[in-house]
């Protein structure tokens, strides 16, 4: 029994129409075409790709063993701003070169957005534009609020 005759007799469409496929491919020759696999792919979607929401995590660095923790945010693919100013500078230096190659790992990029405040995302995140450091040292010493 073929696979028409099967479908015929489950949707009870014996009283319909019956046609001949031989007849029917006899003046062309046509051969059904089988959708390759690169087709079927076209389909699917990586999960990773899916995310619900994005995260910026805000990070106050205390001592340079926490860079480990700030690099970790980076592999899990969100956004860091990490905040150096109540460090040391010879340890927020450090914590920069560690910070600096773990973007470079992951192709994603660093940017200053202020004095000792830095940004650093992944490659699922673009950042347009800049912040021009307009402020000098002698504005920072006054308090400007």
């Amino acid at each position: 029994m073929s696979l028409k005759s099967k479908f015929k007799s489950f949707f009870a469409l014996e009283d319909e129409y019956e046609y001949n496929e031989e007849e029917y491919f006899e003046e062309e020759e046509l051969e059904p075409v089988k959708p390759t696999r690169s087709a079927a792919k076209q389909n699917v979607v990586s999960l990773q790709s899916v995310q619900k929401s994005s995260k910026v995590i805000l990070y106050e660095p205390r001592a340079y063993a926490e860079a480990q923790e700030i690099a970790d945010h980076l592999k899990s693919r969100r956004a860091v701003v990490v905040n150096l100013q109540r460090i040391q500078h010879d340890q927020a230096k450090r914590i920069i070169d560690f910070l600096s190659g773990t973007v470079y790992a992951i192709g994603g990029d660093i940017q200053r957005i202020g004095t000792n405040i830095f940004l650093c995302t992944p490659e699922n995140v673009d950042v347009s534009g800049n912040i021009s450091d307009i402020v000098t040292d002698d504005e920072l010493s006054e308090k400007r609020w």
